[in-house]
């Protein structure tokens, strides 16, 4: 089928993503049910941003536009999906749609219910599609894989899928660098950008890097706006034993009752945790941080605008590596 087929199947999904279905609210009943993480909020603000920058028909024209796809000659993709936050392989299967290949899609245990609905109701409306997506327990015999999962999990996919062409994607997390002059609403669009999904993504950010003497009384405030997760019982237990390690290790911390902001050279944090470092030489940590391959995303002035870590576009791509070029030359 043509490209141009295939994105006006999927502006149909984007419509259907964005309203008020009985169908969809009942699954993402159950994806919450069945998942604790998956938050009502947090599944809305996934398939609002899917449908915005992911099922959007001129976005998607423009990015194709650089492709050539289908491919003439289609091949078997393992997808391995990961499930950290709702829907964060969708752009994955995205990208075999579009380039043609057969896709085998191995779903996270933490999100079956809302990757396995998308793919159902785009066989449901379009048949013709029904072949070139099959989820599968075990991925065997294919041409090519792409495989998202912990650094652990990472030694395991290399080692199976050595001999073939492969995208392999470990751990990774997002910093930000404050300089001191940034507005209220800067910061507040930074809580965004750290409390979001619970701060389980890997564009969230988990450390800041301050000036010295950095006044964090304005940030502590800002980060209040997400005091509400405080209720959540998953999170709330993660932050109480995250404080009680602190507590008993005698570690000087900060803390709103939301968040607990710990100073650590450390990029990767706990739940409910946000490390800061501090800096002298802002050239100097910005050529650090760019050669940092454990970063997916770079927040602050000159960097990824405040609040737009949760937002990526079509070519935003995971560890940039291109997905579609690597599909579309397979």
């Amino acid at each position: 089928m043509s490209s141009s087929a295939k994105v006006t199947a999927l502006v149909r999904l984007g419509q259907y993503l964005s309203g008020n279905d009985s169908d969809l609210q009942i699954v993402k009943d159950r994806a919450f049910q069945a998942n604790g993480w998956f938050t009502p909020e947090f599944i809305d603000l996934s398939l609002q941003n899917i449908c915005r920058y992911y099922l959007d028909e001129s976005r998607l024209n423009e990015w194709l536009a650089a492709y050539t796809a289908p491919v003439s000659s289609p091949r078997q993709v393992g997808i391995v999906a990961a499930g950290n936050i709702p829907l964060v392989g969708f752009h994955d299967w995205l990208c075999g749609f579009l380039s043609g290949h057969q896709v085998r899609l191995k779903l996270s245990s933490k999100d079956t219910i809302l990757m396995q609905h998308v793919i159902d109701k785009v066989k449901e409306w379009y048949p013709e599609y029904a072949e070139q997506t099959q989820v599968q327990d075990i991925l065997k015999n294919c041409d090519a894989y792409i495989a998202t999962g912990s650094n652990n999990s990472a030694r395991y996919f290399e080692y199976y899928f050595a001999k073939y062409p492969h995208i392999i994607r470990r751990n990774r997390t997002s910093v930000a660098v404050l300089d001191g002059t940034e507005t209220a609403t800067e910061l507040e669009a930074l809580a965004d950008d750290v409390m979001l999904y619970f701060g389980l993504g890997c564009r969230n950010v988990t450390s800041i890097f301050v000036p010295e003497n950095y006044d964090f009384e304005a940030l502590l405030k800002a980060l209040r706006k997400y005091s509400y997760l405080a209720d959540h019982h998953k999170y709330k237990n993660n932050y109480d034993y995250n404080l009680a390690l602190v507590l008993l290790s005698n570690t000087a911390y900060l803390t709103n009752d939301n968040i607990i902001l710990q100073e650590s050279a450390a990029v990767f944090s706990p739940i409910s945790v946000l490390h800061y470092s501090y800096y002298t030489d802002a050239a100097m940590l910005r050529e650090e941080l760019k050669g940092n391959n454990d970063l997916q995303c770079i927040v602050g002035h000159g960097f990824t605008p405040f609040g737009m870590a949760q937002q990526p576009s079509l070519s935003d791509y995971a560890d940039g590596v291109d997905t579609m070029q690597f599909l579309t030359g397979l």
